[in-house]
């Protein structure tokens, strides 16, 4: 499944919406269901509405009916990792008991592999 999320990531990711910054990113998140969603930056004139990637793929999974992630792909030119906005967004779905999965790949298919406890150790929970 980690190969299928990566591809999906990297596909997603020529349709990104990076008008602005030209850094296209593409994400497929792996929901508890079995299913991948998949999103993209969209960026906007007005900057603070602009949607990161990952945020869009957790959109979709919750469009579809699926509350929890279990791993992610982000894919970029370089390997880049999630915004801070994303990993808190990424906590609010990760299981209650056990682990998100993150996987950072860069354009080359180069994968860092590493979880979401490790890039949020300190996640704001009510």
């Amino acid at each position: 499944m980690k190969s299928e999320l990566i591809e999906a990531a990297r596909g997603v990711r020529g349709n990104a919406y990076a008008i602005h910054s030209g850094y296209s990113v593409g994400a497929a998140v792996l929901g508890s269901d079995g299913l991948i969603y998949v999103g993209c930056n969209v960026e906007n004139d007005s900057y603070g509405l602009s949607v990161c990637a990952e945020r869009n793929a957790v959109a979709a999974m919750v469009a579809q009916g699926c509350t929890t992630a279990v791993a992610i792909a982000i894919a970029t030119k370089d390997g880049g990792f999630p915004c801070g906005a994303c990993r808190q967004v990424l906590s609010q779905f990760q299981p209650l008991e056990g682990e998100m999965a993150v996987f950072m790949v860069d354009g080359e298919g180069n994968v860092n592999e590493t979880t979401l406890s490790k890039l949020l150790p300190s996640r704001f929970r009510l």
